[in-house]
């Protein structure tokens, strides 16, 4: 029953969850299960594929210009209430990162992830968008850690132990890892192109993607547009997403897509960086990870581009194209620039006195 002091806002809520559930006339909290994961990664990646085939979609994916969001909602069990997954996707490459303060705030961050999804056909652009994405989404979820310590030192706690769930205290490489704040998962898109690679090149990326999730607490599965390895990929998205059970299989063979599971990797197996033994004696590093850096730098050196100027103007995307709108900013175009001629000619017209 509505009471008086209910909002419009209120009563609209009240009306969505009553049609979502009809059976359930009281609502019950606490038996919902409700995440955030936000998905970034290269331009044309194949992240908006990836969601599409995540919720079941029978949709053609459309570049994503800035930052959007779509959700999804499965039940449990029947005849429960369903769980809702609130799936954000970042587009522009690195050009855009600074919108992830939009959906990572201190209210969500307790149930949020990252999907990280790097294009395997585009190895010199690989560390470049891998390290701007994570080193920037890293300070932000910290600066938010920061804040609820203060406000809320108790589920800021509950995180940073979190961070450590995936890799048991007596695991081997524990003191050589700097877990990810919030669950990450690294996906290598484009396999069937990454393929085709000579073989010390798949090599080098495949290391170096192994050595980076694990230093990172992160899951890595290479995927493409095969049923099988979007179904692998999607596994550990409904993990994230939905609370599914997490996968206990394992690929680390070289020669096939790699599907390694937080934790489930380790220093020993992924072995030294792949070069010489000379090459790693010149490289100056301070860190392991800077160290992979190079190495990887030196196979595949990296682009100069920037992100920021291949970003197109959404309002001339014809995927947004509204006639009646258009039609105005049309018309306003046209007064602007009819507005600084005529400035221009009565500017030049005044008498100024020098005096």
């Amino acid at each position: 029953m509505p009471k008086a002091s209910d909002t419009l806002w209120d009563l609209a809520i009240a009306e969505v969850e009553k049609r979502e559930n009809p059976d359930d006339d009281v609502g019950k909290p606490g038996e919902v299960w409700e995440k955030s994961v936000l998905f970034m990664g290269n331009k044309n990646g194949g992240k908006t594929t990836i969601i599409l085939r995540c919720l079941e979609r029978e949709e053609s994916p459309k570049p994503t210009l800035a930052l959007e969001y779509t959700f999804g909602r499965r039940a449990r069990r029947p005849n429960t209430p369903k769980d809702v997954a609130h799936f954000w996707e970042l587009g522009g490459g690195t050009s855009l990162v600074e919108l992830i303060r939009i959906p990572i705030t201190s209210h969500n961050i307790r149930s949020f992830a990252v999907v990280l999804v790097l294009d395997l056909s585009k190895p010199n652009e690989l560390w470049t968008t891998m390290e701007s994405l994570l080193q920037v989404t890293r300070n932000h979820v910290n600066r938010v850690l920061t804040k609820l310590e203060k406000t809320n030192p108790e589920v800021a706690a509950e995180i940073k132990e979190r961070m450590w769930n995936d890799l048991q205290r007596d695991h081997p490489d524990y003191a050589l890892v700097d877990p990810f704040p919030i669950p990450l998962v690294i996906i290598g898109s484009k396999y069937d192109i990454f393929n085709e690679f000579d073989s010390e090149m798949r090599k080098v990326i495949s290391k170096t993607l192994r050595f980076v999730s694990h230093y990172y607490g992160a899951s890595l599965v290479f995927t493409s547009k095969s049923e099988a390895l979007l179904l692998k990929a999607r596994a550990l998205i409904n993990h994230l997403a939905f609370g599914y059970d997490k996968s206990k299989s394992v690929s680390v063979d070289p020669s096939k897509p790699l599907f390694i599971p937080a934790g489930l990797d380790s220093m020993s197996q992924i072995g030294p960086p792949p070069a010489s033994d000379s090459d790693l004696g010149k490289m100056r590093a301070n860190t392991p990870l800077e160290l992979w850096k190079k190495v990887f730098e030196k196979t595949f050196p990296p682009k100069s581009f920037c992100d920021l100027q291949d970003t197109k103007d959404p309002a001339q995307d014809s995927q947004y194209a509204e006639y009646e709108v258009d039609a105005m900013r049309a018309q306003k175009n046209q007064e602007l620039e009819q507005y600084k001629r005529n400035a221009s000619k009565s500017w030049k017209e005044m008498d100024f006195d020098s005096n």
